[in-house]
C-alpha cells in the first residue's frame, strides 16, 4: 500500500531533531515528525514533590500543550483537558520508567511539550523528543557537579501503529489515525521492553494476531527511532 504521502506501510515519517533548540532550558529540542512539530524543554527544579522530601530521591514530571493554530481549527489556549492529562501523565511514566531516581537526589525534572504543528503522532513524538531534552539537563548537572553520573538507565521512545482498511500502518497521520478502525500507541524501551501500549479499536473489534503483527510493527519503528537517539547522544550516553 502506498499511502497519501508517499510513504509504504511500514515506513516513519521523516524524522528531524535539533538538540539544544531553547537557550535557557538545561535541556531542549525540535522534534519534527512528518509535518508534526513539538518543543520539548527540560527544567531543573531544587525541590520534590511532597511525598518525596527527605527520602533523597529525585522525581520527573512533564507538562503538555499545543499551541492555538497548531491544528487546523484554532483551539483555546490553555485549555485544559483529559486527554491533555491523559498524554502528559504518559509522558512523565514513559521518562521514569528509564531514569535512576535514587541518583538525581531530590530534585525535579520538569518537562515541557509543546505542540506548535500537530498532524497525528503529538504524544508519541513528545516522548521521543522529552528524552532527549532529559538527557542533556542531565548531563548539564553532572558537569555542574549536582550528580555524580547521568542518571538514565535506557533509550526510550513511542510510535503509532493502526489498522486502515485492512493495511496495517506504521506511524499514522492524522488523516489516517482519524480514520483508522484500530489506532494504538506503544512506548518501549531500548533493550526492548514495552512501558505502555494503548490500543483501541475504533469500529471493529480486532483479534490478538492482529495486535500481535501491530507490535511488531511498532517494534520495527521503535528499532529505528532508538538508533537515531543513539547517535544523537553519542558524545554524552
Amino acid at each position: 500500500m502506498i499511502r497519501q504521502d508517499g510513504r509504504s506501510a511500514d515506513k516513519l515519517r521523516r524524522v528531524n531533531i535539533q538538540r539544544n533548540y531553547m537557550k535557557f532550558a538545561e535541556g531542549s529540542c525540535l522534534i519534527e515528525l512528518g509535518n508534526t512539530r513539538v518543543i520539548c524543554t527540560a527544567s531543573v527544579e531544587e525541590s520534590v514533590p511532597s511525598f518525596l522530601k527527605g527520602s533523597g530521591t529525585g522525581w520527573v514530571t512533564a507538562e503538555y500543550g499545543m499551541l492555538p493554530r497548531s491544528c487546523q481549527m484554532r483551539i483555546q489556549r490553555r485549555k485544559d483537558s483529559g486527554r491533555t492529562y491523559e498524554i502528559q501523565r504518559l509522558i512523565g511514566r514513559s521518562l521514569r520508567a528509564v531514569t535512576e531516581m535514587s541518583s538525581l537526589g531530590e530534585r525535579t525534572i520538569w518537562i515541557d511539550c509543546d505542540v506548535i504543528q500537530a498532524d497525528g503522532g503529538t504524544r508519541t513524538a513528545s516522548i521521543t523528543g522529552s528524552f532527549i531534552a532529559l538527557a542533556d539537563a542531565l548531563n548539564k548537572i553532572k558537569k555542574d557537579g549536582l550528580i555524580q553520573k547521568i542518571s538514565i538507565k535506557d533509550f526510550v521512545v513511542a510510535t503509532s501503529v493502526g489498522i486502515l482498511g485492512g493495511n496495517l500502518l506504521l506511524d499514522l497521520t492524522y488523516e489516517e489515525d482519524s480514520k483508522a478502525d484500530v489506532d494504538m500507541n506503544v512506548v518501549m524501551t531500548g533493550d526492548g521492553k514495552f512501558i505502555e501500549v494503548q490500543g483501541t479499536s475504533e469500529k471493529n473489534a480486532f483479534s490478538k494476531e492482529q495486535m500481535d503483527k501491530l507490535l511488531e510493527l511498532a517494534k520495527k519503528g521503535i528499532g529505528e527511532l532508538i538508533d537515531m537517539q543513539r547517535n544523537l547522544l553519542k558524545d554524552i550516553l
